[in-house]
């Protein structure tokens, strides 16, 4: 970027200079150079949305409400009140609680479906405007300091905008909340506009800022740095297009999502589902925001899912691909915290973690979760099986209800999803003594954790004696 200096000149007579009680700015984004390239012949998904709108599975109509991916968003509205009394009834008490059905039932044709409607959409965050400012009290804070203020209020205004409305955006439709974004950091250029003309010493410091804010938020560091130029050039410098769109990390591989899948509207709504969960734990409850890091759009136990034609099925070729991770391990690379152990345990987390998201975005496939547990257990895979239970049990945590009546203090209670008879095996008393003993009456592909905590116990012998019982 440019030297500024502070003693640069900051009005001057050019008909873009900065004027007292001025009434307008010119916005520093455009949505669609925010983007990556994305062609397709047709939106072919739109033409899929209007017979699942007319079937009958309420999950499906949901999801497509839901993420709204048509031009015409009127015609969920206009095809439900269509449909039958009887029909839009059922799929409205699928969405209530027990207690609201009375509710329901008072509610004319088309305010049932407005409530549908209202009851299926995601709604976007309220907007709330910019409100970090350049400050003379600030004038001793370090400008690392600053960057990560100004790098926290554009992280904040992210949050704002709901996965839904980022993966339309990303497909080309247009966005209020992404607008709303734009607008808010074309909100920081002025605030920091305004200030840098009011307290010209002061560019030579937020110059200072700007390299703080490179590896940031690509927005404020593109608003900051169109301040510092414009500032410089006495408002005369001319904004040009980004050179990597700055929405490239979330839109590059949702667009990819569409590229790569096969054509079909009620799969890629699933797994829109469960990245929908994903994307809140890496993007939203996040400390700092990671601009630069590319949306991991993988959904590997959710495909082994869907894929599966029952849950022997999927029991048998989980198995079989774990076995052959298994065979590669040794007592050497165990003590030596070796690729194949890292690779294992890593597995082991990152299915506990889609069995969550999975779950938590599509809950209609618990039961047959539930099912697959059985059939690991008599298959005698207790790695899996284990990083399953582990992934229910978060969601039985994050899905839990306080119990009690008004006044008085009550308990939580956890969603029972997990079958009480396999629960035992992941009680963690004793160094999951209940799966250890399980584990020596009937081998299989082993729990690595609870082994390992017992090799650091006892030694070698512990894992000699695993590695005894995964042959028999």
């Amino acid at each position: 970027m440019p030297q500024v200096s502070s003693h640069h000149a900051v009005g001057g007579s050019t008909s873009g200079s900065y004027l007292p009680g001025r009434a307008s700015f010119p916005s520093l984004f455009r949505a669609s150079a925010e983007l990556p390239p994305f062609y397709t012949p047709y939106r072919w998904w739109e033409d899929e949305a209007t017979p699942i709108l007319w079937a009958f599975d309420a999950q499906e109509i949901k999801r497509v409400i839901r993420f709204g991916l048509l031009q015409d968003q009127n015609i969920p509205r206009s095809s439900l009140q269509s449909r039958n009394q009887s029909t839009v009834d059922a799929f409205l008490l699928s969405l209530v609680e027990p207690q609201e059905r009375a509710f329901a039932a008072n509610l004319s044709h088309i305010q049932k479906v407005e409530e549908i409607i209202r009851r299926c959409k995601t709604s976007n965050p309220p907007h709330v405007c910019w409100s970090w400012f350049p400050a003379q009290k600030d004038r001793d804070v370090e400008s690392s300091v600053i960057a990560n203020a100004i790098d926290a209020e554009s992280h904040l205004h992210f949050t704002r905008i709901s996965f839904e409305e980022l993966v339309r955006y990303s497909l080309g439709y247009s966005s209020t909340a992404v607008e709303w974004f734009f607008q808010q950091h074309t909100a920081f250029y002025i605030h920091l506009y305004n200030y840098l003309h009011a307290f010209p010493d002061e560019v030579a410091r937020f110059a200072e800022v700007e390299p703080h804010l490179r590896a940031r938020s690509p927005f404020a560091h593109r608003a900051l740095v169109r301040c510092l130029l414009d500032v410089q050039s006495g408002g005369t410098h001319e904004a040009s297009a980004p050179i990597t769109p700055g929405f490239e990390f979330i839109a590059g591989p949702i667009q990819r999502l569409f590229k790569d899948l096969p054509p079909s509207l009620n799969s890629i709504l699933k797994v829109l589902s469960l990245l929908s969960v994903r994307f809140q734990r890496m993007y939203v409850h996040s400390r700092e925001m990671s601009w630069t890091r590319q949306f991991n759009v993988g959904f590997s136990f959710l495909e082994d899912i869907l894929n599966a034609t029952s849950a022997p099925d999927f029991a048998s070729t989980t198995t079989s691909s774990d076995a052959g991770l298994f065979t590669q391990l040794t007592v050497q690379d165990i003590v030596e915290e070796g690729v194949i152990t890292k690779r294992i345990l890593a597995q082991w987390d990152l299915m506990s973690i889609e069995v969550w998201e999975c779950c938590t975005g599509l809950p209609d496939l618990i039961p047959f979760i539930q099912e697959c547990l059985q059939t690991l257990l008599h298959t005698r895979n207790y790695h899996a099986l284990t990083a399953i239970l582990n992934g229910l049990q978060k969601y039985s945590i994050t899905d839990s209800q306080v119990m009690g009546t008004s006044g008085v203090p009550g308990t939580v209670a956890l969603n029972p999803v997990i079958p009480p008879g396999i629960l035992p095996i992941l009680h963690p008393v004793n160094n999951f003594a209940a799966y250890r003993q399980q584990f020596q009456e009937l081998p299989g592909l082993p729990f690595l954790f609870s082994h390992i905590h017992e090799y650091q116990e006892d030694g070698q012998p512990a894992l000699r004696q695993m590695f005894q019982q995964m042959r028999k």
